[in-house]
């Protein structure tokens, strides 16, 4: 049995959050490093108009150059709905392909159906996809490094090891967030937290942001707005480091 993850509505909350915000949030309690923790820009929305994906990574490798030893390309695919029961919430199904070049599609309409129909939130591959009108018909979020037509012998190797996507080190269970800006994990320590801080930044942001609203405007005045904004999110960064 999975051990528990947050609640339908705390995954909510996260998702009302753009990833930029999710990674500028996190990067206060210095937990990780700031250049770590989030996908490259190799991978990228396939759909950049869908709103915010959040879920628990079920890992998988994958390849499709050459056929599999034993059983047929999809017979992986029931293994991966059975280690649906270890993910701590709705699963993100997160695929490294093994192969390079990419020699096909990690993915197309059967399998984001079918995932989507067990209550995955999202697909993510270091490779490509493919059906991809279709796959947005049934807004099933899906990120890529690109799309190929076929899906040549493509077959799942190994399910919940940890896979590299995009330059970063994916573990089975990591909570997930992704949008047309990326994809970035969210430390379980302080994923109940991140929402509220989300809101505190975007508060102390408005304050720029609303001092340039203004018909008239000074670089006095912008610098002193810009000064109060990095004081409130300094304060609040001390706070979540227990440094106040």
């Amino acid at each position: 049995m999975a051990a528990a993850g947050l609640t339908p509505a705390q995954l909510a909350d996260l998702a009302k959050y753009d990833s930029p915000t999710i990674c500028n949030a996190v990067e206060l309690w210095n937990i990780i490093p700031r250049n770590e923790g989030y996908m490259d820009q190799s991978i990228r929305a396939c759909f950049p108009k869908m709103p915010p994906m959040v879920g628990y990574a079920l890992t998988s490798t994958f390849r499709s150059m050459k056929p599999p030893r034993a059983g047929d390309s999809y017979s992986s695919i029931g293994a991966q709905l059975d280690a649906m029961a270890a993910v701590p919430g709705p699963p993100v199904i997160v695929f490294q392909d093994l192969d390079q070049p990419c020699a096909s599609a990690t993915f197309g309409e059967v399998m984001c159906t079918t995932y989507k129909k067990f209550g995955a939130k999202g697909i993510v591959t270091s490779g490509t996809g493919r059906d991809l009108d279709q796959v947005e018909a049934i807004d099933f979020p899906a990120f890529t490094n690109g799309a190929i037509a076929a899906h040549g012998y493509c077959h799942t190797i190994s399910i919940n090891i940890p896979v590299t996507v995009g330059g970063m080190t994916v573990y089975p269970g990591d909570l997930l967030h992704g949008d047309l800006n990326g994809v970035t994990t969210i430390p379980h320590s302080i994923a109940t937290e991140v929402p509220g801080v989300c809101q505190e930044i975007a508060d102390a942001e408005a304050i720029v942001l609303n001092y340039l609203k203004q018909e008239s405007v000074t670089v006095v005045g912008f610098n002193e707005a810009r000064k109060a904004c990095g004081d409130a999110i300094n304060k609040l960064g001390k706070r979540l480091r227990g440094e106040a």
